[in-house]
């Protein structure tokens, strides 16, 4: 799982902490960005992301106009986006996906669920 970075979209300083804590003890780099313009604008900078762990509740630009957004970028249309939100309400996880989102992880997230789908996009 390295040399891929992950990618990591999040309003809140505290998700954002946690998230690169368990990725950087597992050797996986990550850069992060505060808001979903923000990220957009990480993705033309970064060339090497590979992975986009994506909040769905943030303000201005919520996850789903994000990935809206990567998605009609020419090149971004397959990049893996795993939503994570905190709602976790019934059929949210149809709306992500519908959105555009690749998979879907609730809030707390659970490391062990993250680290498995992180490994299967990582690994191709």
């Amino acid at each position: 799982m390295e040399q891929k970075k992950v990618l990591i979209i999040d309003d809140d300083a505290r998700n954002i902490f946690a998230l690169k804590a368990v990725l950087r003890s597992r050797g996986i780099p990550c850069v992060s960005a505060a808001t979903g313009a923000e990220g957009l604008a990480l993705l033309e900078r970064e060339e090497d992301v590979a992975v986009v762990l994506m909040d769905i509740m943030m303000p201005d630009m919520d996850g789903y106009e994000t990935i809206a957004a990567l998605r009609a970028k020419e090149g971004r249309q397959y990049l893996p986006v795993i939503a994570v939100t905190a709602q976790a309400m019934v059929g949210d996880r149809e709306k992500c996906i519908e959105a555009g989102a690749d998979n879907y992880i609730s809030k707390p997230v659970d490391v062990d669920v993250l680290l498995s789908q992180l490994q299967q996009y990582l690994s191709s």
